[in-house]
């Protein structure tokens, strides 16, 4: 069994409010050494006050900060933001205007002797790659190009831990992925520990090694992407990493019955109670009408390398969802038959 890696920041039940609304609600967490953790949920459930916290920018209410073995908050006890060796890198890249791209990176090493911070400057400049930028000022630069300088500026003190707030959300589709994919190549050659805040399930899970999912001040769920995607331990969650069909059926046996099928799982459920199907598109197929479940084609929407298409399955009052990346043939209103994949199916017992 591989050893755990050792731990860059430790939170202990931190709690943050304001006035009577509680945005952190006791969230526990540790983050790995070396590691890309994704802090992911919707917007207002608290990511970016949890990275305030961790920054040092703001305080706790209740609950405990441990970087390495040092307590840097918690009850009379707080250290300054430029005393913790957090990096922050801000989702509008906050560079500096009247400053060139040198001295931004220059900017957070005013306590080096000046031949020491030359020295720093010049490496993070090599790694990131951005030597033909340094003369450049931030208005010049492309979105692209402002998000790796924002980089570097993060990356040149040296920081024990990388914070960055939604660092991919200002740049156009086709840049993000570029972008994304080069920054996190970076992060993972040095070895760096990184806390990435983002309200895209499909990020997370190609950037992240550790997956927190935020709902409501609290932690849902937390795993690698594999878990979290695989294994989600709630409909919430099953439904934020991706489209899920709503299926309602009667746990009986180790089984869930439903109109559409019968799927064994371990819930712990006496016989005879409603229970609850998420299944993912991808996990419906298609074929000819009396090979399978006799459904409807209701409406096919082409999506380049995929077609998603609705069905309806009497007595099912909802439409189901599925993706497929082969043409389907069958039109809309033509009679088809339902198959399903168990594989991408995800029970709970019924809750609301």
């Amino acid at each position: 069994m591989t050893a755990p890696l050792p731990a860059a920041l430790e939170l202990e039940r931190l709690t943050r409010r304001f006035g009577a609304r509680t945005v952190l609600s006791e969230i526990s967490l540790s983050v790995a050494q070396g590691r890309i953790t994704c802090l992911l949920g919707e917007s207002g459930c608290g990511k970016s006050t949890l990275l305030r916290l961790i920054a040092g920018v703001d305080r706790p209410d209740d609950g405990r900060i441990l970087q390495g073995a040092h307590e840097v908050a918690g009850p009379g006890r707080f250290v300054e933001p430029e005393s913790r060796k957090i990096g922050f890198m801000f989702q509008d890249y906050a560079l500096f205007p009247h400053l060139s791209v040198a001295d931004n990176l220059a900017f957070g090493l005013r306590d080096l002797p000046k031949s020491q911070r030359a020295s720093r400057v010049s490496e993070v400049v090599e790694r990131i790659g951005i030597g033909h930028l340094t003369a450049r000022f931030p208005h010049s630069l492309s979105g692209g190009e402002q998000q790796r300088v924002a980089l570097a500026r993060a990356l040149a003190p040296k920081p024990d831990v990388l914070l960055m707030d939604e660092p991919f959300s200002n740049l156009d589709q086709g840049l993000r992925e570029r972008v994304r994919r080069e920054t996190v190549e970076t992060l993972r050659k040095i070895g760096a520990t990184a806390i990435i805040v983002t309200h895209d399930p499909q990020e997370a899970l190609a950037v992240g090694d550790f997956i927190v999912l935020m709902r409501a001040g609290r932690i849902e769920q937390l795993g690698s992407p594999f878990e979290i995607y695989d294994r989600p331990n709630s409909p919430y969650a099953a439904e934020f990493m991706g489209p899920c069909n709503r299926v309602t059926g009667i746990w009986n046996s180790g089984h869930l019955e439903t109109p559409i099928g019968r799927f064994p799982g371990a819930l712990d459920l006496p016989d005879g109670t409603l229970a609850l199907a998420c299944i993912r598109p991808q996990a419906l197929s298609l074929g000819p009408d009396g090979d399978g479940i006799s459904a409807r084609v209701l409406s096919k929407t082409f999506m380049g390398d995929s077609e998603q298409i609705e069905i309806m399955v009497h007595p099912l009052g909802e439409t189901l969802r599925m993706h497929s990346h082969v043409r389907i043939p069958s039109a809309v209103g033509e009679r088809v038959s339902l198959r399903l994949n168990g594989a991408q199916v995800h029970l709970f017992a019924q809750t609301g």
